[in-house]
């Protein structure tokens, strides 16, 4: 028994050995391609559980002043709004390109970008589901939960402000989901059915009445899955 889990071993080793031998530098083509996926995929997967703060802080603004002539105004307000929010996700794009750049250098992803290793899949869905349990996912993830109170006490009037308030929501929605995202390596970057149960569960956890009992039972249960990946 022994032998063949060393034999098992042994050849996974030198699977990786001729993957980490394999590998090439990317082109600048590639890296540009590389991190234009990850924000397509960004503001696909994040906008949806979004769109109830943009929809606010539209509402708030038009509100704040009734006249015609500061349609024009809210239209740019809006905009900067949601770009600086899709810009925060950007930078989070270039960090997880130069990730998956080096997890491929290792050896460590398979060419459909899934991780070859049970100790990285176990770190990452064990360090996902502490997270979950941290008084910063807490924080981030009340914001996120209550727009109300996000604009309320953030709420800047003017382009600049608007564009203030999306950097800032921006931070909080990454800082609520940024581990999730990890995931991604876990179940597949391109494996589309996994990319839209992450899309799920972060519309419900942050758009659910019991968004709260939904993120401890995610805990609990990435947590068990990653330590039985890690011992197993």
């Amino acid at each position: 028994m022994n032998s063949s889990m060393d034999m098992a071993a042994s050849m996974d080793m030198v699977g990786r050995a001729r993957m980490q031998v394999q590998f090439q530098p990317w082109s600048l083509t590639e890296t540009l391609l590389t991190f234009l996926m990850w924000s397509i995929m960004m503001v696909g997967m994040m906008m949806p559980s979004a769109s109830p703060m943009v929809l606010l802080y539209a509402r708030v603004s038009r509100h704040r002043d009734n006249q015609p002539s500061h349609r024009n105004d809210l239209t740019k307000e809006l905009s900067l709004f949601i770009a600086g929010y899709l810009l925060v996700w950007t930078l989070f794009s270039a960090l997880a390109t130069a990730l998956q750049y080096g997890l491929e250098s290792l050896a460590l992803l398979s060419p459909i970008l899934v991780s070859t290793s049970h100790i990285l899949a176990g770190a990452l869905l064990i360090l996902a589901g502490l997270y979950q349990l941290t008084p910063w996912k807490e924080n981030c993830l009340r914001l996120c939960q209550m727009p109300a109170a996000f604009i309320a006490s953030h709420y800047r009037p003017g382009a600049k402000g608007a564009l203030k308030m999306g950097l800032q929501h921006g931070a909080y929605c990454v800082g609520c989901c940024w581990a999730l995202m990890l995931l991604l390596f876990v179940g597949g970057v391109m494996n589309l059915w996994w990319v839209l149960l992450l899309t799920l569960y972060v519309l419900v956890e942050k758009l659910v009445r019991f968004g709260n009992v939904i993120k401890l039972s995610a805990a609990a249960l990435l947590t068990a899955y990653g330590s039985y990946l890690l011992l197993g």
